[in-house]
């Protein structure tokens, strides 16, 4: 069984016949019928021949090249290809920060994508990437919170999040980045 797609996916799934004229399964006849396999060239085909735009294209490529696979990763395999290999050694400081955001309430949603882990509630609140082999990252949307030295702000995940902690060890994930998640969440 496959998990459920998330609510911005299947707007953009639902979205596809108006916007680019055809549906999900039409898309993927048309590139099936150009045997394209790779995402950059189904990017490109669509993009130069159909005048795709490059969200819809995206979308359209990552979908049918999941198809091929056999469907999505599930959300397990997301969160093992993620602390795998020399980022195996982060997977405590993971399970630290989901431990401390696990008690804000039983509305959180927890979302792995490909690179990261989303936090949600009514909307995202955080993010937990393993950035490096030797750091995750703590994304955090925080309205009206200045910069510290250790939470710093600006454009963090590409305007995904306002913050960004950065964790090299679980007792990092203390009562101060706690405070900001929980805050965050408030917030969210």
């Amino acid at each position: 069984m496959n998990p459920p797609i998330d609510s911005q996916l299947k707007t953009m799934i639902d979205n596809l016949p108006k916007k680019t004229g055809r549906s999900l399964s039409e898309w993927s006849k048309v590139i099936k019928a150009a045997e394209l396999e790779n995402h950059g060239d189904i990017l490109k085909y669509l993009k130069e021949k159909y005048e795709v735009t490059h969200g819809f294209a995206n979308t359209i490529s990552i979908q049918y090249r999941q198809q091929l696979a056999g469907g999505p990763p599930s959300e397990k395999e997301l969160i093992e290809e993620q602390y795998s290999g020399d980022k195996s050694s982060l997977r405590p400081i993971y399970y630290k920060v989901l431990a401390s955001v696990s008690k804000f309430g039983s509305d959180l949603r927890i979302s792995p994508k490909k690179t990261y882990v989303s936090l949600r509630r009514n909307k995202q609140f955080a993010i937990i990437q393993a950035s490096t082999k030797t750091r995750v990252d703590l994304g955090l949307n925080l309205k009206n919170v200045d910069p510290t030295d250790r939470l710093e702000g600006g454009n963090v995940f590409s305007g995904m999040c306002t913050h960004r902690v950065r964790l090299s060890s679980p007792s990092e994930v203390d009562a101060e980045v706690i405070s900001w998640l929980k805050q965050a969440y408030d917030q969210s």
